[in-house]
């Protein structure tokens, strides 16, 4: 069993601009794997177009998160300030918190705060 944490920040920079999903969907498979590594859904926005980005445009990217590292492995960040260039912080989380509907109540406590609180040791 790995003993170091590893937390992949900004779910590891997909290129939604380009609506690229490969070779980043692969990667993030391939690094889910290893139990010891974590991932901050965070920055998403502004790898997208800033001005014409849509929550179902992040949906695609943020289900290969979600089967790849599981409600246990998933945290939620927010990129402030830098995600103003492209929503407000409160907008962010009413992106994610429309994703996470979908999920149990304890899936969601886990990705709100549940998996930063054990892997920062808060």
């Amino acid at each position: 069993m790995f003993q170091q944490r590893f937390v992949l920040d900004h779910v590891a920079k997909p290129r939604i601009r380009e609506q690229l999903m490969d070779p980043w969907r692969q990667n993030i498979t391939e690094l889910a794997k290893r139990e010891n590594v974590y991932c901050k859904i965070s920055g998403m926005v502004t790898e997208a177009d800033w001005s014409a980005w849509s929550q179902q445009g992040l949906w695609p990217y943020l289900e290969v998160v979600l089967d790849a590292f599981s409600p246990q492995r998933l945290m939620a960040g927010s990129d402030w300030p830098v995600c103003l260039l492209a929503v407000s912080y409160s907008g962010w989380f009413e992106v994610l918190n429309a994703f996470l509907e979908k999920l149990t109540v304890r899936e969601k406590e886990r990705i709100l705060g549940g998996t930063a609180s054990e892997v920062y040791g808060l």
